[in-house]
């Protein structure tokens, strides 16, 4: 599996709208084939800060994701709403998904 982590900074004045505007790009992307989970979250201390958890089931579906029309359409209205060069972690992991947190679970 790749598993990416991406923050986003966005201009005070589209953060407000941030989730709308991706809406069709999150969709487009949850609809790939490989495609395991795509999921945005906004940080507690920073109201203009996103985080995307995403991932792919292969390195090849990861490709397939930055080669298709809807990655490329965001690619090129992104850079107007940014505040700056998103920061990203991407790695390969041997897991697909989500695993149970063994430390933690909730009571009968």
């Amino acid at each position: 599996m790749i598993f990416i982590a991406v923050r986003f900074t966005i201009r005070p004045e589209h953060s407000a709208q941030w989730l709308d505007r991706v809406q069709d790009f999150t969709r487009a992307t949850r609809e790939e084939p490989g495609n395991l989970f795509y999921d945005w979250s906004r940080s507690v201390d920073n109201p203009h800060q996103f985080v995307l958890l995403e991932a792919f089931a292969s390195a090849e579906a990861g490709a397939e994701h930055v080669n298709s029309e809807h990655f490329r359409t965001a690619m090129a209205w992104m850079p107007e709403v940014i505040a700056e060069t998103p920061e990203i972690i991407n790695v390969e992991l041997e897991q697909q998904g989500w695993s149970a947190m063994a430390e933690l679970s909730p009571r009968a």
